[in-house]
């Protein structure tokens, strides 16, 4: 009983010890990776396109949420950390890179009866005012985002992670998440709206930005 006893609690103290050596290395591998948006560094950011993801979901008939994605986007960001309103992001989306894990799918979406690439090859949106600050990382900034032609205001909520040097790459990095939510039937992509295919859609993106100037 007591050598059972004395087996578990080694057990315990060297998953402890493991959990304490992984943080400890994440900060020696980071050093400088800071949580707090005023700590983080300003200046002009550009995509990691290697960490970027750019999700959209959508309504089937109400038995689920229909995921896809956009391969290939790219995104400029430029951050103030003193004075977060004055930042700016743009985001320049090729459409033809839609994503949905089956390709004879994503060739119809591709057409002119859904989002028409070839003659709409890009969607585009780009932050034009600050609208408010959650909490201490979390933003809520108000953009145009053209697609299909059409320009429109949609509502962007913006989640810093944080900053700090990658040690794969030795540059200087911001990682963010942000939502947006908008009515495809503004911007005349309404196939199937009338048939139960949801008109909301729901954008999440999971990104990299890496300082500009290195």
């Amino acid at each position: 009983m007591l050598s059972r006893l004395f087996c578990k609690y080694r057990q315990a103290l060297l998953v402890i010890a493991g959990s304490a050596l992984l943080v400890s290395c994440d900060r020696l591998i980071t050093p400088d990776f800071n949580t707090s948006v005023a700590e983080l560094r300003g200046g002009q950011y550009t995509l990691d396109k290697e960490h970027a993801t750019l999700l959209w979901k959508i309504d089937h008939l109400g038995f689920s949420r229909y995921i896809g994605r956009f391969n290939d986007f790219d995104a400029t960001l430029d951050f103030d950390p003193e004075n977060v309103e004055n930042s700016s992001l743009e985001v320049i989306i090729d459409t033809a890179t839609l994503d949905v894990n089956n390709e004879a799918f994503a060739e119809d979406l591709r057409g002119g009866d859904w989002f028409d690439v070839e003659t709409f090859p890009q969607a585009v949106f780009r932050t034009t005012s600050f609208v408010e600050a959650v909490d201490e990382d979390t933003f809520i900034f108000e953009g145009d985002l053209t697609l299909l032609g059409t320009t429109g205001p949609v509502t962007m909520t913006v989640n810093f992670n944080g900053g700090g040097r990658n040690f794969l790459t030795r540059r200087y990095t911001l990682g963010f998440s942000a939502t947006a939510e908008f009515l495809r039937s503004d911007f005349g992509l309404d196939n199937m709206v009338a048939f139960g295919v949801g008109d909301d859609i729901q954008v999440e993106v999971h990104v990299e930005f890496q300082d500009a100037s290195q």
